[in-house]
């Protein structure tokens, strides 16, 4: 088997979001996962566990625990997703990404147990269910072993096939903001509640500072339920930033460990929350003979850096700005991130207006996302991923003009590529061109901008 097959044989199950949950509950579930799993000998158990959920900033806090462990010279293994070009982004040890070779291989050996899974009646399994199964089958066999698995769930935390662990040294919760309502919750609370069934009995579970009060409340309430401890790092750490700009930023962190100065090589201060996050994440495994000193954190995250997170592609050297159009990619698609990244624009370059890519997915509020970039906008071109999932740009165009935008001011291209050239052609020298909406949208913005990776022709769900 090789890559191609691989991955169309992982695609002839159904999607993560139609499989994985009905109307308000799982249709794959974790009995279906929990059985392919036992049949494969429950290759997640075995070594320790950070898990991650959360609506926003998981994957950039769970790769910033990844190289804070990494540094300490642990063995580690992290999964995470979406992906922004192809499948292997999300299976990496030691920080480095599996080759297409090792997928293929990995998925044609749990093949035929999928295959004898199915024959004896299993039939809801999922594309991610069997991604998933595939990282933990991947990390059993490696050699040198895997010392620490640090695994980002994919949609909610209660029901996610993910949560697969009877027990975990380190359960994380990222901000909690509205998404998948319809599936999780209508309130911020009611989220946190969904997430924060990561939490297992005796772990410890880290909060990120949250907007919403009600999600310590949630969190809390899991935590006395199932006896974890409990880090609530917007009470237990005051976190001040320092200096920014377009190259980074530098912050503080005071607790009754001590204060603390690092530095993040990414923009926006949504991270410094992150890297706080991750901080507090790692501090909790002392209990577990893990101990990185600060001045192994700080190498860390001075070298950390998260691919299609407020990531700028060109027109930027050094800090300042080089001729042409800056060009940043963000994968903001709720409104809490749409916020943040709106934000950051103005805080990082000073720009008080900039042009939108924007593409979304069908399942996104448009409205809410709009409403957080309409005010920096001055012109907002629509288009769309090749993803099968990708919302129609006419639709986001009329949500667009909805707020008044004039006609002249909203563009139609069918997809980024066009997109981004026809946003170059308008833009004034120095103006920032921001490219948003999903991480489809900003993989494929990285492919044109970039010219650094091959799109394999093959669709993603």
């Amino acid at each position: 088997m090789n890559y191609l097959e691989a991955i169309a044989y992982i695609q002839s199950f159904p999607d993560m979001e139609r499989a994985t949950y009905g109307a308000r509950g799982p249709t794959m579930g974790l009995p279906s996962m929990r059985s392919l799993l036992e049949r494969m000998g429950n290759p997640q158990l075995g070594r320790k566990t950070v898990h991650i959920a959360g609506s926003k900033g998981k994957g950039s806090t769970a790769t910033m625990i990844t190289r804070i462990l990494d540094e300490t010279g642990l063995r580690t293994a992290l999964y995470t997703s979406p992906h922004l070009h192809d499948y292997c982004e999300r299976i990496a040890f030691g920080s480095t990404p599996i080759s297409k070779e090792t997928f293929a291989r990995g998925v044609a050996e749990i093949k035929p147990i999928v295959e004898a899974e199915k024959a004896d009646g299993n039939t809801s399994i999922s594309t991610y269910g069997i991604l998933t199964a595939l990282f933990f089958h991947l990390v059993s066999k490696a050699d040198p072993a895997v010392d620490i698995q640090i695994v980002e769930v994919g949609l909610g935390g209660r029901y996610d096939v993910t949560n697969v662990f009877t027990a975990k040294e380190v359960a994380v919760i990222t901000p909690i903001s509205l998404e998948h309502v319809e599936i999780l919750g209508s309130s911020p609370t009611e989220i946190a509640a969904n997430k924060a069934g990561i939490i297992t009995p005796r772990c410890t579970a880290v909060l990120a500072p949250q907007k919403d009060k009600g999600a310590a409340t949630a969190v809390g309430r899991r935590c006395r339920e199932v006896h974890a401890d409990f880090v609530d790092v917007g009470r237990s750490y005051k976190i001040r930033v320092i200096d920014q700009n377009a190259s980074g930023q530098t912050f503080a962190i005071e607790s009754e460990q001590g204060r603390f100065e690092f530095e993040i090589p990414m923009v926006g201060v949504h991270q410094v929350s992150n890297a706080a996050t991750a901080i507090a994440a790692v501090r909790a495994l002392k209990e577990h003979g893990i101990d990185p000193s600060a001045d192994q954190i700080r190498a860390a995250l001075k070298k950390t850096t998260v691919p299609g997170r407020m990531q700028i592609l060109s027109g930027m050297k050094g800090g300042q700005k080089s001729g042409g159009p800056v060009i940043v990619v963000d994968a903001a698609h709720n409104h809490e991130s749409a916020n943040a990244l709106a934000t950051t624009i103005k805080e990082t370059f000073g720009a008080d207006s900039c042009i939108f890519v924007l593409g979304l997915n069908k399942d996104k509020n448009i409205s809410a996302v709009w409403k957080e970039l309409l005010g920096l906008c001055r012109i907002c071109i629509a288009t769309r991923s090749r993803n099968p999932r990708s919302a129609d740009p006419r639709d986001i165009a009329e949500v667009v003009s909805t707020f008044g935008s004039s006609d002249d001011s909203v563009v139609l291209t069918d997809c980024v590529a066009d997109g981004i050239d026809r946003a170059i052609d308008i833009a004034r020298d120095g103006e920032v061109i921001c490219v948003t909406g999903s991480m489809y949208v900003v993989g494929e913005a990285r492919e044109h901008v970039l010219e650094d990776r091959a799109w394999d022709l093959i669709a993603t769900w």
